[in-house]
């Protein structure tokens, strides 16, 4: 069974469409958080190292380009309609996570830029108001190119780390490296809400 789905891999990883595919993905995780571009990103590295194809400087550059195209075009789309255009920019949620990428971009966009890309939904909330917020493009342009190849890179690596660790051929170190990424991601995930609550907090006692 695991043999088959090893060759099934190896098939994928082999195939002129492996690094197409991944882009496409990583292209709408621009857009939509419910798909997993970061797991194939991750999973692609995992198969870089533990099939030898494709290579890991390949998944990390293409990664990076379509990362780096999808944020543009949020960038774009903020630029050229606002952020309250659509009924989903209205909702609670979305109103929220603009105001807050508004408010930080104001303060620090570089760094609020860079570190957005490594938190799905804040990614889409800050391009969206970097672009409606009109910050300079070309300053736009240097930080998300950075940004999205730096993300890239991390995403990949933790799959080429896993896979060079962990014995089992290319099924077990997609499947734990795709874990071992969303743990983090969720550990990420739970330290910025709670640094989000302490600082409410300490608004309302002030």
């Amino acid at each position: 069974m695991v043999d088959g789905i090893d060759a099934w891999l190896g098939l994928i990883a082999a195939s002129p469409w492996a690094l197409p595919a991944m882009a496409a993905l990583v292209f709408a995780d621009a857009f939509l958080v419910v798909i997993p571009g970061e797991a194939a990103v991750t999973a692609f590295g995992a198969l870089a190292v533990a099939n030898g194809t494709p290579p890991l400087f390949a998944v990390i550059l293409v990664a990076g380009a379509a990362a780096f195209c999808g944020d543009l075009c949020c960038y774009l789309v903020g630029r050229a309609v606002g952020v309250e255009r659509w009924a989903w920019m209205r909702g609670p949620r979305v109103r929220s996570a603009l105001e807050w990428a508004r408010a930080r971009l104001e303060r620090n966009a570089a760094v609020v830029l860079f570190t957005a890309r490594f938190v799905p939904f804040a990614r889409l909330a800050v391009n969206l108001a970097a672009g409606a917020a009109r910050v300079n493009p070309a300053r736009y342009l240097g930080v998300a190119a950075v940004a999205a190849m730096a993300w890239a890179a991390y995403q990949a690596v933790i799959g080429a780390v896993v896979a060079a660790l962990v014995p089992g051929g290319p099924v077990v170190a997609v499947i734990v490296s795709i874990v071992v990424a969303v743990g983090i991601g969720v550990g990420i995930d739970l330290l910025l809400a709670r640094r989000a609550r302490r600082r409410a907090a300490r608004g309302v006692s002030a």
